[in-house]
């Protein structure tokens, strides 16, 4: 009798590959990852212009920042001394106060004092009461100009068709009582003595014309970049790993850029705009006037870096497939263990803040969605590819 042939295995269904893209559609995912890359340094401009040079709190704090750096007080020292010697009779101001015997040598002692002086009210710009009439003064004239340049009225501007101005003199006052120059021969001093001029009548218009400008693009860049984005990433199916890796790679581009021009601008602006001995006090108000610019660089590198070694963790290399091996068994099966561990990293992130976005409700919004849609996808793959650790059976269990 003849044996009976076992049945034959079921065939398994060969996986399904995911349709190549096509030459022309590739063509369109690069155009859209490159123009939103570009669009994306001037979205960083735009954005850096408006937080700090257009918002009240960046300015006072930058202006703090400014008053506190040594090389800004020495040279804030030698402009009042400067201007004190201009305006006051020093030398008068001393013979007052000598003997009769002693009056004559008044008017070398004054001379003889100014270096000291710019030393003493050196040391006198570190007092924070002192500070805090640096940081009124500079918030008051970046009131008038935001109030100029958004053609709004307050602090006696109404059309925006006058100068914008830094009053200093209240503080050259100050410094000159703390330097013992009597109440009388400071308060003769011109109306004029400390006003320094930002921005003349003739350059309003324009100004106007790019904050209104700066205001809209600000916020249509930023959505044009993350909708190009969007955009490449759907209709790249079948290479979408591939262009989110582009696009990491786009971003750590745009941040280095910024990095770059800013320490770029930075040595210009000293090589050929600063006076001679104001050369350090120059590239420290660039580094704090452009302190948020390097965070927003600094954070898109950070994003960028981010981005790309995601997409390489998805990727075919055999380190990448043996660190999703060893990451499968927990991806899997312990899920509670993978988004608790998650919410731990993402809210270590938001309390360190380590970038500008950070502070912003979008910052916190966009970073937490990325990283949990990393993981979300990150743990389909690993399913994918080592079902068996989703299917085992408990330890200890029986087979039915």
């Amino acid at each position: 009798m003849a044996e009976p042939t076992a049945a034959p295995a079921p065939a398994t269904a060969a996986p399904k590959e995911k349709p190549p893209i096509g030459r022309g559609r590739r063509i369109t995912v690069w155009v859209l990852v490159v123009l939103a890359t570009i669009i994306g340094l001037v979205s960083i401009l735009t954005v850096w212009v408006r937080r700090q040079m257009l918002n009240d709190n960046s300015w006072r704090k930058a202006s703090a920042d400014l008053i506190q750096n040594q090389d800004i007080r020495d040279s804030l020292s030698i402009y009042i001394v400067n201007q004190i010697y201009q305006n006051v009779d020093v030398a008068g101001a001393l013979q007052q106060r000598l003997p009769q015997n002693l009056k004559p040598l008044a008017e070398p002692l004054a001379g003889a004092l100014r270096q000291r002086a710019s030393n003493g009210i050196s040391t006198i710009l570190g007092q924070p009461r002192i500070q805090q009439l640096f940081v009124n003064a500079s918030s008051l004239a970046h009131d008038k100009l935001v109030n100029v340049l958004e053609d709004k009225t307050g602090y006696g501007i109404s059309t925006g068709n006058g100068e914008v101005t830094l009053d200093l003199r209240q503080l050259i006052v100050q410094v000159g009582e703390e330097l013992g120059i009597p109440q009388q021969a400071l308060d003769k001093m011109s109306s004029k003595v400390g006003v320094v001029t930002i921005m003349k009548s003739d350059q309003l218009s324009t100004a106007q014309n790019g904050v209104h400008a700066l205001k809209v693009l600000s916020v249509w860049l930023a959505i044009a970049v993350l909708a190009l984005y969007a955009l490449a990433v759907f209709l790249a199916r079948g290479y979408r790993r591939q262009t989110i890796r582009n696009i990491g790679w786009g971003l750590l581009i745009v941040g280095f850029i910024v990095l770059i021009v800013r320490r770029v601008m930075g040595n210009y602006l000293v090589d050929q705009l600063s006076s001679p001995g104001y050369e350090r006090s120059t590239h420290s108000a660039w580094l704090i006037g452009t302190s948020i610019l390097g965070e927003i660089g600094k954070a898109t590198v950070l994003y960028g870096l981010v981005t790309v070694l995601g997409a390489m963790l998805a990727g075919p290399t055999r380190i990448a497939t043996k660190i999703r091996g060893w990451l499968a068994p927990t991806l899997n099966d312990h899920q509670g263990v993978v988004w608790g561990g998650f919410g731990v990293f993402f809210l270590v992130m938001v309390w360190w803040a380590p970038t500008h976005a950070l502070h912003e409700w979008w910052g916190i919004v966009l970073l937490g969605g990325l990283l949990a849609l990393g993981v979300y996808a990150l743990r389909r793959q690993t399913l994918e590819e080592f079902p068996s650790t989703a299917a085992s059976p408990p330890a200890g269990s029986t087979p039915a």
